[in-house]
């Protein structure tokens, strides 16, 4: 994982009371001596009326835009107090999760801290639920913060897999790792890692014994300690942070970060799609609504994001009671 110099903060409400993703984004940027930025993506659209016919539109748009600017402000004001570099910025632009990427980009960023989705992720490919895409779509390290508060000396679980399962690139467990002790160090956490395996593959043959099926589980169990312990030579983690857990890993996850108290879970995410994807699913998605701690996701560096560069702007909706010529 890159050092980490400048975060961008998405901001889902600036009017709202509680604003942990911008606690927590300006603890890492205090600790790591990194700066922010407070971005809201304005995405609601703006409906043609017979006001805005007139040709009044472009200072609605700018109005709009200064006062969310304004709201970001007085966040930022704050946060300045305490000696941290912040900038501000809001911009018409749509869906939310791409004006997201787009920004991170166009300033660098090294890191997104986001507010989760409210409610349950339900069809959230359909839906296109912000955290939901930013997880897919983001080549950017993102923070999904879960919990309120600031970190006081978090747990941080590593959820790595040396297995290289479903065709997950083998550099990619190095990056979560990296990022585990950027977090830990900054935060003066500690860091755990977690492993998952099958215990036992499907076997075709009912002829199989039960000490077949033993010695089957013991190999599984023991190949997967080498990998476990090889992928985590030069981690530095010590034993009794090391998990292997014999279990699918999206329940080797949640059961491991639940006993160690995790405050966050550390993994890495591909992007797939089409028949793939539903066929193979995706861990890190998964555990959206499961895990109770905050998430941080990390991709390959040779992750491309499939994002236009060039904003949108802003939307327009056609208001039933104006008639627009053709």
């Amino acid at each position: 994982m890159h050092p980490i110099r400048r975060i961008l903060v998405a901001v889902k409400d600036p009017q709202a009371k509680s604003l942990p993703a911008v606690t927590k984004a300006a603890q890492l940027a205090k600790a790591l001596g990194a700066s922010l930025e407070l971005f809201h993506g304005i995405s609601s659209p703006l409906v043609l009326d017979a006001y805005a016919l007139s040709g009044a539109f472009p200072e609605v748009e700018r109005e709009t835009r200064q006062e969310c600017a304004a709201k970001l402000e007085r966040i930022a004001a704050g946060l300045r107090t305490g000696g941290i570099e912040v900038a501000v910025s809001a911009r018409w632009d749509y869906p939310v999760y791409e004006a997201i990427i787009r920004r991170a980009r166009q300033i660098q960023a090294d890191l997104i801290v986001a507010e989760r989705h409210v409610g349950k992720h339900i069809v959230p490919g359909l839906l296109h639920l912000t955290d939901w895409e930013l997880l897919r779509l983001s080549p950017v390290p993102v923070l999904l913060v879960k919990t309120a508060g600031s970190y006081q000396r978090p747990t941080i679980l590593a959820a790595i897999d040396p297995a290289h399962t479903f065709s997950k690139p083998a550099k990619l467990d190095a990056e979560i790792l990296q990022a585990s002790s950027l977090f830990a160090t900054a935060l003066r956490g500690t860091t755990h890692a977690v492993h998952a395996y099958i215990q036992v593959p499907a076997v075709p043959s009912r002829r199989v014994t039960a000490d077949t099926i033993k010695a089957i589980a013991a190999q599984a169990a023991e190949e997967a300690q080498g990998r476990f312990e090889q992928a985590l030579a030069k981690s530095g983690i010590p034993r009794k942070h090391r998990h292997l857990v014999g279990r699918h890993p999206i329940d080797a996850i949640e059961q491991t970060a639940r006993e160690i108290d995790s405050d966050i879970v550390v993994m890495g995410a591909i992007s797939r799609s089409g028949l793939k994807r539903l066929m193979i699913g995706n861990t890190a998605e998964s555990v959206l609504d499961s895990l109770t701690c905050d998430l941080l996701i990390v991709k390959p560096r040779t992750f491309v994001a499939k994002v236009p560069a060039a904003p949108r702007g802003v939307r327009y909706m056609t208001s039933p009671l104006v008639q627009v010529p053709y």
